[in-house]
């Protein structure tokens, strides 16, 4: 099967929807599928052997010269210059400019695929491209809920215009997925989120797990945990990642005892640095800013602990990934994180400063059962969550697609 997989951003530290890219692009390959990434800015990283065929745009998200001030050639081109405006309101017109820019691209190229690949655009041109191949599209979780909860989080009326502002493209994600024949999503419980937000029925949502690459994320038996270190990820600095109150179960916890916290990502100045000196915990909490996955491995390695704050998740990468390493979970219940973490750690409830202080306190102090977790984590990830499974559920759900194309077509 000839298939073409379309990210409006891919790089994995972009979060989620990179590494699912990156790893969904080796799977299907790995099983005799020819596979073509085309991708806007951050760009994907991509195995050997998977082509990526770059959409030129402003790249006005590059973390090396963010927000860049474009030459005056460059807003000569409509959709340049309306990706522009738009930034300078304050608003997020990648997933848009991203669909009519592909859109353009892949009608000259149409006949070279079997199946389009959406990864959460969601824009008016891949509902266009729709329109001549078999289009299925992943939506990893509904952004509405980012959406309430940013708006939520603050008490400035400005702000919450801003978040209002920012999130504007929704609108055009759920006009466009309810005309796509097929969804995919990573979770169960994503699987209702998005069908009671999207007004989608549920049952053309497709439910598939991602997986987690097992073979990276292992555990480092050569490498001494250090008692009361704990990790955690922060790829996204938002409210959704409910950092801030991680924070305050540190803050508690460190009353009780010596602890670090090692937080995987880089903060916001305005944000979580505020947060931080407020509680006095600069000797304590550490951010390694941007890292490779091996150094990722050699963090779990080195913990205790790993913990999730995050009021929601559509599944939870770093769940797995500390599970896969070997490390016990302390996590909140949000969204699909219990469906990833099941009976291997400890869920507390989202936003519960309290809960959190007291599960971490716990399995620091019972090392037997953190044993008992860490393996038990393992084994769920091996036994759930593999990148070949994957695959192949996603191909099936291909394979549907493009038989229910040529049956109304």
């Amino acid at each position: 099967m000839k298939i073409c997989l379309l990210t409006y951003r891919g790089n994995p530290h972009c979060g989620g929807q990179g590494v699912y890219v990156k790893y969904l692009s080796k799977a299907l390959t790995e099983l005799g599928h020819r596979v073509d990434v085309v991708s806007g800015p951050p760009h994907p990283v991509l195995f050997p052997g998977i082509d990526n065929i770059r959409i030129p745009s402003l790249d006005l998200y590059n973390p090396d010269h963010l927000f860049r001030k474009p030459a005056l050639s460059e807003l000569l081109d409509p959709i340049n210059l309306l990706e522009w405006l738009s930034v300078i309101t304050m608003g997020f017109p990648e997933p848009y400019t991203f669909g009519k820019r592909v859109c353009k691209f892949m009608l000259k190229r149409i006949d070279r695929y079997d199946i389009v690949h959406d990864n959460q655009s969601l824009s008016y041109g891949i509902e266009k491209i729709s329109r001549h191949i078999p289009t299925v599209a992943t939506v990893h979780h509904p952004i509405t809920i980012d959406r309430d909860i940013a708006v939520k989080s603050t008490s400035s009326f400005f702000k919450k215009l801003q978040h209002l502002r920012w999130y504007s493209f929704i609108g055009m994600q759920k006009r466009v997925s309810r005309k796509l024949d097929r969804i995919i999503t990573v979770s169960k419980r994503t699987r209702k989120d998005i069908g009671r937000e999207f007004s989608i029925p549920v049952d053309k949502i497709e439910v598939v797990f991602n997986g987690i690459d097992a073979r990276q994320f292992r555990p480092m038996p050569e490498v001494s945990r250090e008692p009361f270190r704990i990790i955690t990820t922060n790829s996204a600095d938002t409210p959704l990642k409910g950092l801030k109150y991680l924070l305050r179960a540190i803050a508690r916890l460190s009353e009780r005892q010596k602890i670090r916290l090692v937080v995987i990502g880089v903060p916001q100045k305005n944000g979580i640095s505020e947060d931080i000196k407020e509680l006095s915990l600069e000797e304590i909490v550490t951010f390694t800013g941007r890292i490779s996955h091996s150094d990722l491995v050699m963090q779990y390695a080195k913990a205790s602990v790993a913990v999730v704050p995050s009021v929601y998740e559509g599944f939870g990468f770093p769940a797995g990934e500390a599970m896969a390493c070997g490390l016990p979970v302390v996590s909140t219940s949000g969204g699909a994180l219990p469906e990833v973490i099941g009976d291997s750690g400890i869920l507390v409830p989202p936003g519960d400063a309290d809960a959190l202080s007291l599960a971490l306190w716990e399995l620091l102090q019972n090392k037997a059962m953190a044993a008992s977790f860490g393996a038990a984590g393992m084994n769920r990830v091996k036994r759930m969550f593999a990148w070949e499974n994957t695959a192949k559920n996603t191909v099936e759900i291909y394979k549907e697609a493009i038989r229910e194309y040529r049956r109304f077509k």
